[in-house]
C-alpha cells in the first residue's frame, strides 16, 4: 500500500486558519485534516505560514503575516521575546493564558488518568503577572573586549547582547546583573569561553528576597581563583546596600550545569532571608526555593486545605527540600516527617524548623521510595501524606509505598500535569478517588502550569 502523501510540502507558503493549542502554546491548523502547528498563532487567526518541516502524521509552520488577528493577541512588552525562548506566551492575554492551562490539566486527566468526572478548576493567577521571579542564572560572554549577560538565544548558546531587562525578574536582580557586569567588565575579568574552556566568569546568580528585599550575588567561575574579587566585592557592596551575601561558585567542569561542587562566602552571610506568610526561610545559593513566592503562598494554602490536617494527624512530606510546605503543615498536625535526597536541602530544612521555632517535625537524608518503607515497617502510619516531586514525577515503588501506608489522604503537589496524571491513575488502580484539581500559575508568560490534587481512600463496606 503506497504511503498517502501529506496535503502540503516543506518551503511551502499558505493560509491557515487557527483553531486550538498544543500544551507548548503553539497554534494548531489543519488542512484537509493534517495538523500545522506553529508557534504564536492563536486559536480563531488566520495567517500566511511558511511549511518548515513535513511528517506523516503533522507538520511544523513559522508564522509569517497574521491577516486575521485574535483578541487575545497582546503585543509582548519584551524586546527580545520572539529570540529569547524563555517565555512562550507573551503574545497571548492573561485570560487567555490561564484558560489554556486549565484546559491542559483537564486534557491530562482526561486523556491519561482517564478521569473526565474529576473537577479541574479555573487556574489561579496573579494581579500582575510581571516582574515575579526571585532568582536569575546569566551566562556571561565577551564582546569587543567587553563582559555581556544575557540569556541563550533560543535552541542555541549565543547570548542576546541586546537584551537590558527581563520583564518576568524582579528589577532588583536586573539591577544587580547588569552591576556585576559592569564592575567585573571594568576590572579586567574575562568571560568564561565555552569553546575553548578558557576564561574564567561563566554565570552570573542572583536570588532576592520578595519580602525583605535582601541580595545574594552567586559569581561562577571555571577557575578556582576569582581575580580582583577584593575590589568586585567592595565596589558592589558599597554601590548596592541590599546585597548581603556575595558567593564564588567553582565549576570547572565543560557541562551545561550551571553550579559545580565547590561554594565559599565572600563576603556577608551563606543565607539570605524571606518569609511566606508567616515562615521564614533561609536561602543558600543552592536552595530549591520557588521562583514566584506570592503564587507559593496559595499554592501552599490550597495543599493545605486539601490535607485538612488536624492536631492528632500525622503527616509525610516527600520530596520536603528546605521544608517550604512542611512547615506549613507542621503548625496544624501533631507530627511532621520530611524525606529528600540532598543533603544540603535537609539541612536548610532543620535550620528553617529552628528559625521558626517548629519543633514537631523530623527531616531524613534519602530517596523517599527507600526511607518511607522503613517507616512503615518501624510502625509510622501517617494519616497525610504530601509530594511535590520534580517534573519526572513519582517513582512507582514510592506511589506504592503510599497505597501500603494507607493514609486518609494524599495531596499531590505537580509541576507537570503529565506526570501528575499518570501517577493518580497508579494510586486510583491502589484504592484512592481523586476529589478535585486546582491549577496554579506559578510561571505567567510560560507555558508550565502547577497543580495541587486532592485525593482519599475510598473505604470499602
Amino acid at each position: 500500500m503506497s504511503k498517502q502523501a501529506a496535503p502540503v510540502k516543506k518551503n511551502e507558503t499558505i493560509t491557515l486558519t487557527f483553531e486550538d493549542l498544543t500544551h507548548e502554546g503553539n497554534g494548531v491548523g489543519k488542512i484537509d485534516g493534517y495538523p500545522l502547528f506553529v508557534p504564536y498563532a492563536l486559536p480563531g487567526e488566520e495567517a500566511k505560514v511558511k511549511v518548515v518541516k513535513v511528517n506523516k502524521k503533522y507538520g511544523f509552520g513559522k508564522l509569517i503575516n497574521v491577516t486575521k488577528a485574535s483578541p487575545d493577541r497582546v503585543e509582548p512588552p519584551c524586546d527580545v521575546f520572539y529570540k529569547c525562548g524563555g517565555c512562550q506566551i507573551q503574545h497571548m492575554s492573561y485570560s487567555m493564558q490561564l484558560e489554556m492551562k486549565q484546559n491542559q490539566v483537564k486534557n491530562v486527566m482526561r486523556k491519561v488518568a482517564h478521569l473526565d468526572h474529576v473537577p479541574v478548576y479555573e487556574t489561579i493567577g496573579m494581579e500582575d503577572p510581571w516582574r515575579y521571579r526571585n532568582k536569575v542564572s546569566i551566562p556571561v560572554g565577551e564582546k569587543g573586549g567587553e563582559l555581556i549577560t544575557g540569556f541563550y538565544q533560543m535552541r542555541s548558546h549565543h547570548i542576546i547582547d541586546d537584551m537590558d531587562t527581563c520583564v518576568v525578574q524582579d528589577d532588583v536582580n536586573d539591577r544587580m546583573i547588569e552591576g556585576v557586569r559592569r564592575i567585573a567588565s571594568r576590572l579586567g575579568i574575562r568571560a568564561y569561553d565555552e569553546k575553548n574552556h578558557r576564561g574564567v566568569l561563566r554565570h552570573i546568580m542572583v536570588r532576592t528576597g520578595r519580602e525583605t528585599k535582601e541580595t545574594m550575588i552567586v559569581l561562577i567561575t571555571r577557575t578556582e581563583k576569582l581575580p580582583h574579587k577584593e575590589e568586585l566585592v567592595k565596589e558592589l557592596t558599597d554601590t548596592y546596600p541590599n546585597v548581603k551575601s556575595i558567593i564564588h561558585n567553582v565549576n570547572s567542569r565543560r557541562t551545561n550545569v550551571i553550579l559545580g561542587d565547590k561554594t565559599t562566602v565572600l563576603w556577608g552571610e551563606k543565607y539570605i532571608y524571606d518569609t511566606i506568610g508567616n515562615i521564614r526561610f533561609a536561602i543558600s545559593a543552592k536552595s530549591f526555593y520557588q521562583v514566584n513566592p506570592p503564587q507559593t503562598r496559595k499554592l501552599y494554602e490550597k495543599a493545605l486545605e486539601y490535607a485538612q490536617v488536624d492536631e492528632d494527624d500525622t503527616v509525610i512530606d516527600a520530596y520536603c527540600g528546605i521544608g517550604t510546605i512542611s512547615l506549613f503543615l507542621a503548625q496544624k498536625a501533631k507530627k511532621l516527617y520530611g524525606v529528600e535526597i540532598v543533603p544540603e536541602a535537609i539541612n536548610d530544612a532543620k535550620i528553617n524548623a529552628k528559625i521558626n521555632g517548629i519543633t514537631n517535625v523530623e527531616f531524613e537524608v534519602g530517596k523517599a521510595e527507600t526511607v518511607m518503607p522503613k517507616w512503615k515497617e518501624d510502625g509510622l502510619r501517617p494519616d497525610v501524606i504530601i509530594v511535590d516531586p520534580p517534573r519526572k514525577g513519582c517513582e512507582e515503588s514510592l506511589l506504592n509505598a503510599m497505597v501500603e501506608m494507607g493514609p486518609k489522604r494524599i495531596v499531590y503537589v505537580s509541576c507537570n500535569p503529565s506526570t501528575l496524571a499518570r501517577d493518580l491513575r497508579i494510586l486510583e488502580d491502589g484504592g484512592y478517588e481523586t476529589k478535585k484539581v486546582q491549577p496554579v500559575d506559578m510561571f505567567p508568560q510560560s507555558m508550565h502550569v502547577e497543580c495541587v490534587a486532592m485525593m482519599s481512600r475510598e473505604l470499602s463496606n
